[in-house]
């Protein structure tokens, strides 16, 4: 009875893509389009990406894409960038001459990014360095993991009564001469999400309750949303460095400090 459904299932799906008459564009030799994988389940890919990585003939990937996704690129070169803090990784600029080299050598060439391009992707400065080379490159957008590991969670990016904007920060340089001003950000009042912050923690939370935030936040961090490795843990701001560590979490993680953070047990039918 299982196996008819899940080819029942399988025949549906079919027909709805044919319904829907997707049409996708061409990738053509010399080129290289720069997309993004989504947060982690494969179920998160667009089908602009799905069909790029299908006509592909080099791929170069980050760390944090899974294995399923990459696996679609049956007939593409690989090539592993890392990209994962505290791993070993390619160096940016290494990354930017190999898309450069692959597409003069008439390669169709895909640069694949966990999450999307443009959010915190680097993904600006590889298409600036493919525009000034006269590259010609797309952007095909992910979902976002700073949005969708949210849902995916049941924490509402936005809720009426609660916020009226949400702020993505990156938490990679906090502590440093080129950190961002989280005392501002604490002021807004709004909800902060923050990417590549679980190194810096305890100097976030810190630097977010000397800004004004209230001990009681809450706070919520999420390790490998939409995998099958998926953990939350939801604390508040005083206690959550601490919980974090004793609960060993560590990254791909996201930090969401704010009040939609409390909307996860409320929906759950917990509050």
């Amino acid at each position: 009875m299982n196996g008819s459904a899940n080819i029942n299932g399988r025949a549906n799906v079919e027909q709805a893509l044919a319904r829907l008459n997707f049409k996708p564009r061409e990738l053509e030799p010399g080129h290289v389009w720069l997309a993004g994988a989504g947060p982690g389940d494969p179920g998160s890919l667009t089908l602009e990406v799905l069909a790029a990585l299908g006509q592909c003939d080099a791929l170069v990937y980050d760390a944090l894409v899974s294995p399923d996704v990459v696996a679609v690129a049956q007939g593409a070169e690989l090539f592993y960038a890392g990209k994962r803090g505290g791993k070993p990784s390619m160096k940016q600029d290494d990354i930017t001459a190999l898309l450069v080299k692959l597409a003069r050598d008439g390669r169709r060439v895909v640069r694949l990014k966990g999450g999307d391009p443009y959010i915190f992707g680097r993904g600006g400065e590889e298409a600036l360095a493919l525009a000034r080379e006269g590259i010609p490159f797309r952007v095909l957008s992910g979902l976002t993991s700073g949005l969708s590991a949210l849902a995916a969670t049941g924490i509402p990016a936005t809720m009426r009564g609660i916020n009226k904007a949400v702020i993505l920060a990156t938490g990679h340089a906090a502590g440093t001469d080129d950190d961002i001003d989280w005392a501002a950000l604490a002021r807004t009042g709004q909800p902060i999400v923050v990417y590549m912050g679980m190194a810096n923690l305890p100097l976030i939370a810190a630097a977010l309750l000397e800004g004004g935030l209230a001990p009681s936040t809450p706070v919520a961090v999420i390790v490998s949303a939409t995998t099958p490795q998926e953990r939350i843990l939801v604390a508040t701001l005083t206690t959550i460095a601490e919980e974090a560590a004793a609960a060993g979490l560590a990254s791909p993680a996201l930090i969401v400090v704010g009040g939609i953070v409390a909307m996860r047990a409320a929906l759950a039918g917990e509050a």
